[in-house]
């Protein structure tokens, strides 16, 4: 940034914006701050300032930071415009749904100009109501920003699953993403986005369990008590995917294990969690492959089948 401290602290005010906006401005607010264009293109001439499009300026010739693209993003954009989709859920903190730039929000028909790393979606609902400042900057909330991700999904099971990431993580609740759903109107998977927030609702924290559940149904078998709280042998307090109470008195317990289960530090921490329910009760605890719900119902269904009996089973607690 050699040469730039001269330039900014000689404009009043001009410091103040850099600061707040990550080092970008436009041409409209330089005007404002007295700053004529032959200024500009002194600066620019200097490679003291960078042009990152045709009407906004990086106070800067450094590298263009994660934060400052973000800026130029906003700032390029013409009327409403927010930060939407997966880049509102990633600043709103959501993990594990990163996906690659900068997604941004604008009224159909707009056409801001290209920026690099930037993905523009247009939007027949501008909604400024769904708007909320963050670090300065408009960022979709987070039951917006997640309504939209999961309807320009290519795959339903993607859809769901991001929806039950948002609630789990604790970034939306249902009833948001009903009421969002309800005021979105006719968007892809509607339909099955509601069904999967009854289930989530229910108390299903994963797609895998969504899955599963669905799956029982299906099957005519008994629904199980879902994300139970249980203690185990040390007094902690466990939450259990699914429990059925068994006539006997005995619980049936069965975790669904989806791929993040294979990674051996959650593998490790999963078996000495089954060995410390195991102690603590006379339960049967039965693990099965997220994958195995799809690919071989008919041998989960008689797993379950097995251990529940043709009667074998009360009302969920």
């Amino acid at each position: 940034m050699s040469g730039t401290s001269d330039a900014l602290e000689s404009v009043p005010g001009l410091h103040r914006i850099n600061h707040y906006q990550e080092g970008v401005v436009t041409r409209t607010q330089l005007r404002g701050l007295g700053v004529s264009w032959d200024h500009v293109r002194a600066q620019l001439a200097a490679r003291r300032w960078t042009l990152a499009t045709r009407d906004v300026v990086l106070l800067h010739n450094g590298p263009v930071t994660e934060p400052a693209r973000r800026w130029i993003a906003v700032l390029s954009a013409q009327g409403t415009v927010a930060i939407g989709s997966w880049s509102a859920l990633s600043m709103r903190g959501l993990t594990g749904w990163t996906r690659p730039g900068i997604h941004i929000v604008v009224a159909r028909g707009a056409r801001p100009p290209r920026v690099p790393a930037v993905v523009v979606h247009e939007s027949r609902r501008p909604a400024p109501e769904d708007i909320r400042p963050f670090l300065g900057l408009p960022v979709h909330t987070a039951q917006r920003a997640a309504v939209d991700a999961a309807a320009w999904q290519r795959h339903p099971r993607t859809a769901v699953g991001l929806l039950a990431a948002t609630v789990q993580q604790g970034l939306a609740t249902t009833d948001e993403l009903f009421e969002q759903l309800d005021r979105v109107g006719a968007v892809r998977f509607r339909s099955i986005m509601r069904t999967s927030l009854v289930d989530i609702a229910g108390g299903s924290q994963s797609l895998a369990e969504i899955d599963f559940i669905r799956f029982c149904r299906e099957r005519d078998l008994p629904a199980p008590e879902r994300q139970a709280r249980r203690k185990d042998s040390q007094g902690r307090q466990r939450y259990l995917d699914a429990e059925w109470r068994l006539r006997d008195g005995r619980r049936l317990v069965v975790e669904v294990d989806g791929i993040g289960h294979s990674d051996p530090d959650r593998w490790y921490e999963d078996l000495l969690r089954t060995a410390e329910l195991d102690a603590s009760r006379r339960d049967i605890v039965v693990r099965v492959p997220a994958g195995a719900v799809r690919l071989e119902p008919d041998r989960v269904y008689d797993i379950l089948r097995h251990h529940l009996g043709p009667a074998g089973h009360e009302d969920s607690a």
